[in-house]
């Protein structure tokens, strides 16, 4: 996932904060960590990261989620197009980006790549279903303990 085209087409998310700030991103990962929870999906996020300031906060990977920075004299676009090929490999790939061009490179190679609105619209359909799931296991839960064996 280009984490900050990401960002820019998610203005909900962390509101009032700059698209580029430490805040923002980790408002970003928190949201996919919980996507990842609902959904077992392993993502990776790309972050420009050569013209951070020094001292730029960095948040650590989990297995789940895999928070990468570009070094100076690359972009994450690099390292997307990179990991895409290399993954596509070994099976299926999806790319998270509103830049047409990544999104026809990773396609031209056999990978998938989505809009970040359509992506978006997959993190709300998760987190419904989630939601869903959570209120019928509650329902469940509380007639077991009403009704005892």
């Amino acid at each position: 996932m280009d984490g900050y085209s990401l960002l820019h087409a998610w203005p909900e998310l962390a509101e009032g904060c700059a698209r580029h700030s430490a805040t923002a991103r980790e408002a970003l990962i928190q949201q996919l960590t919980h996507y990842v929870d609902s959904t077992g999906t392993p993502v990776t996020i790309f972050f420009d990261g050569g013209g951070a300031p020094k001292g730029t906060p960095q948040t650590h990977s989990t297995r789940q989620v895999e928070v990468l920075y570009s070094r100076a004299g690359q972009t994450a676009d690099d390292m997307i197009e990179r990991v895409a090929y290399r993954l596509s490999q070994l099976g299926e790939v999806l790319v998270i980006t509103n830049d047409y061009a990544e999104r026809d490179t990773v396609n031209s190679f056999g990978g998938m790549a989505q809009s970040c609105e359509n992506f978006l619209r997959m993190i709300g359909e998760a987190n419904r279903d989630l939601a869903i799931d959570l209120k019928e296991h509650n329902r469940r839960e509380r007639s077991r303990f009403k009704n005892p064996r």
